[in-house]
């Protein structure tokens, strides 16, 4: 496909922890003045609540189910559901699971192809007159698929993770039509055919096996994918490493022998290719009984019981209101969102934090900023946190976090990443330029990720529309395989991004004092559309120093709503009045 695309995206167009056994913290009296124990959750027949729907192969009318979830979630971009549609092992036929707003659809076995859909799982733009580039907050997970065309259509943008899936076919990531699509994030996957992406602007695909790559738009990132196009940016817009340098996989749920458990897949240096596929696949599993099993309604003083009793969360589908943070205080602890659970902070508290110890894991969920506003949104480690985890990092993964949209809704910085070694492996950070409560100061959001400690690495990086610096990076060390970024949509004028000298906030600042950094494949949109006067100065900003590397870099003006000068510091072209073309460079210094 040509670059020569229609323009804006969207808005032009509108060591697992030791806990007492189940029976004996059911049973536990509290003394006077002590917190009563908080229950860990029945392993074998867990009340997941009612936004949680399981199915086997016997069931009778999943398609009917499938298709009332659909109608419900198929245009509800910002409403208040939000499902988890698991499958138990076995084979279904005859399905198409359309899948719509903050719905994830997953299969229970220990590898995808334990749960098999003769049939599709299914995402159109139907809803939006073909147009994909706002097919936010679903997900795939740890299936297998024998597409009834030969393809499966996953149309979608970002939020929407494609994760340990393996399709027997083709995989087409536009929506019939082919109209405008901007993902999107593929891991751990098998795809025995050919992923096409047609009018895809973006996508990562991290430690995967593909058949065939069809195209690129603007940039297609791989890492320690089988079967990759070969490195080639910017003709084709192709950057390709071999491997991934760090990864750990998701955290699961999985049935075994009747009992619920959560896998928690082991490191992989240097990964490529699948986590699964070659026997039973490297990790432990948690009994579910490990874990507090949360629903819509339970408060942050009974998470924090949960967690200091030394249980793990399992947040099911549901709004949470926060009237304090989530504190996660010890070691190798797994918050597992499913069905994208929605945690929102109140009177300005922050959502998430986390201590400076090993291998906590957090997955699966979305924080949505609340009308005051917070300092903070989610803090990983403490400020000030120097502690090395190189052998056991805390990972965060399909965090979303949203400020705005939904509501009005303020953060100062979204995400700040204090602990060394920390992984972010898919992320989106979202000020809305959409939605309700929508304003250049009513969902003021200045920073979306500081990054302050030493060695963190990201795998898949969405940071979009924020007031000031879309990134910060302070920390020494820091690496980033992909990064897609969009320059707030809604600034009045010029002198409302002033940046000292410069003309605006650069999209992904590494901070002056740092000497070692490195990033491949990042990307930055300007689409400046309330007034297209506005010049952007660049893209990213860097020291120039030898220690701080970048490999295919562009910056792109979305149909002449505002310019780029440069790619990076003074370095690269301007980009060219109206005719969104990317303005690239292919390494730096």
């Amino acid at each position: 496909m040509s670059a020569h695309l229609p323009l804006s995206r969207r808005g032009a167009l509108a060591a697992a922890l030791a806990v007492p056994a189940t029976g004996l913290l059911g049973s536990r009296v509290a003394t006077a003045g002590e917190t009563p124990a908080t229950p860990a959750a029945s392993a074998a027949d867990p009340d997941f609540g009612p936004n949680v729907i399981v199915f086997d192969p016997s069931t009778a009318g999943i398609q009917a189910k499938l298709d009332e979830v659909f109608k419900r979630q198929e245009s509800a971009q910002f409403g208040t559901n939000r499902y988890a549609l698991l499958f138990k092992p076995g084979t279904y036929s005859g399905l198409n699971a359309q899948i719509g707003f903050y719905t994830s659809i997953m299969g229970l076995g220990l590898s995808p192809d334990d749960t098999h859909i003769n049939g599709d799982v299914t995402v159109d733009a139907g809803w939006f007159n073909g147009n994909a580039t706002q097919n936010f907050w679903r997900s795939a997970e740890n299936l297998s698929l024998s597409p009834v065309s030969g393809a499966n259509r996953w149309a979608v943008s970002q939020a929407a993770p494609f994760r340990r899936m393996h399709v027997r076919g083709d995989l087409n990531l536009a929506p019939n039509g082919y109209g405008w699509a901007s993902g999107g994030y593929i891991a751990d996957s098998r795809i025995d055919g050919t992923v096409q992406p047609y009018s895809q602007q973006q996508w990562y695909t991290r430690d995967s096996s593909v058949g065939g790559w069809l195209n690129g738009v603007w940039n297609m990132v791989f890492s320690g994918v089988e079967g990759a196009p070969a490195n080639a940016f910017p003709n084709p817009p192709y950057t390709t490493l071999g491997t991934t340098p760090y990864s750990r996989e998701k955290p699961f749920l999985h049935l075994a022998g009747g009992e619920y458990k959560v896998f928690l897949p082991a490191p992989r240096t240097n990964a490529r290719g699948t986590s699964w596929g070659n026997g039973t696949p490297h990790g432990e599993s948690l009994s579910l009984s490990a874990f507090y099993v949360a629903k819509e309604g339970d408060t942050a003083a009974t998470l924090n019981a949960a967690l200091d009793q030394g249980l793990h969360l399992l947040l099911t589908p549901g709004i949470y209101h926060l009237d304090r943070p989530i504190e996660v205080k010890r070691a190798n602890t797994v918050v597992l969102g499913i069905g994208y659970a929605t945690l929102v902070p109140d009177g300005g508290v922050t959502a998430v934090k986390t201590a400076d110890v090993d291998g906590v894991r957090l997955a699966g969920f979305l924080v949505d900023a609340g009308t005051a506003n917070s300092e903070t949104l989610v803090e990983i480690g403490p400020q000030g946190a120097s502690a090395a985890h190189a052998g056991n990092p805390t990972t965060v993964q399909d965090v979303f976090i949203r400020i705005g949209g939904a509501g009005a809704g303020k953060a100062t910085t979204s995400m700040v990443i204090n602990s060394r070694h920390t992984v972010v492996d898919h992320t989106w950070v979202w000020r809305a330029d959409h939605g309700e409560g929508v304003g250049w100061e009513t969902n003021r959001a200045d920073y979306g990720i500081v990054v302050n400690g030493d060695d963190v690495l990201a795998t898949g990086l969405f940071v979009e529309h924020f007031n000031k610096y879309d990134v910060q990076w302070k920390g020494e060390r820091g690496r980033t395989i992909f990064y897609q970024n969009e320059k707030a949509y809604d600034a009045p004028n010029q002198a409302a991004i002033q940046n000292g000298d410069l003309r605006g906030f650069a999209a992904y600042k590494v901070a002056d004092s740092v000497t070692t950094h490195e990033g491949w494949g990042l990307g930055s949109y300007c689409y400046y559309n309330v007034d297209p006067t506005i010049v952007q100065e660049h893209g990213f900003a860097a020291p120039n120093t030898p220690g701080v590397k970048f490999h295919h870099l562009l910056v792109v003006s979305l149909g002449g709503k505002g310019q780029y000068a440069h790619v990076i510091n003074a370095t690269g072209a301007p980009t060219s009045g109206s005719d969104t073309v990317p303005s690239t460079v292919v390494s730096f210094p």
